[in-house]
């Protein structure tokens, strides 16, 4: 069975650094591009940053380009992401998956595949 487990989120400073750790089973982890999201109460889930199967593309949402990377163990069935430069903005529970197992109503939370997500939270 699909499984996700994030960890490393916390209380933070504005322009501080936290480095998130996702643990997936329950699949082949190496044959799937890996993706973080995060989501707002009340608002959509948003796509963060993805990284293919071996690491060779990463692609970054706009808004964390520069600040965030991604990467991936495929022998540790482990994906992170390093935040760096961290701003009130990124305040959101953050999620790991597998963008072709999410489903199509991602956006909504929706989907059989999800972890229970790690709360980053940036406050002076």
């Amino acid at each position: 069975q699909v499984h996700f487990v994030e960890s490393g989120g916390g209380l933070v400073q504005p322009g501080g650094s936290l480095r998130l750790s996702c643990a997936a089973s329950g699949f082949t982890f190496s044959d799937y591009a890996m993706s973080w999201y995060r989501q707002v109460p009340g608002k959509e889930r948003e796509l963060v940053a993805t990284i293919t199967t071996v690491g060779l593309s990463r692609n970054f949402a706009d808004s964390v380009k520069g600040r965030f990377a991604i990467s991936r163990e495929n022998a540790k069935n482990m994906v992170y992401l390093q935040m760096n430069n961290l701003n009130t903005d990124d305040t959101a529970v953050y999620y790991c998956g597998a963008p072709a197992l999410v489903g199509a109503d991602w956006r909504r939370g929706q989907g059989d595949y999800w972890g229970p997500g790690t709360q980053v939270t940036v406050h002076s």
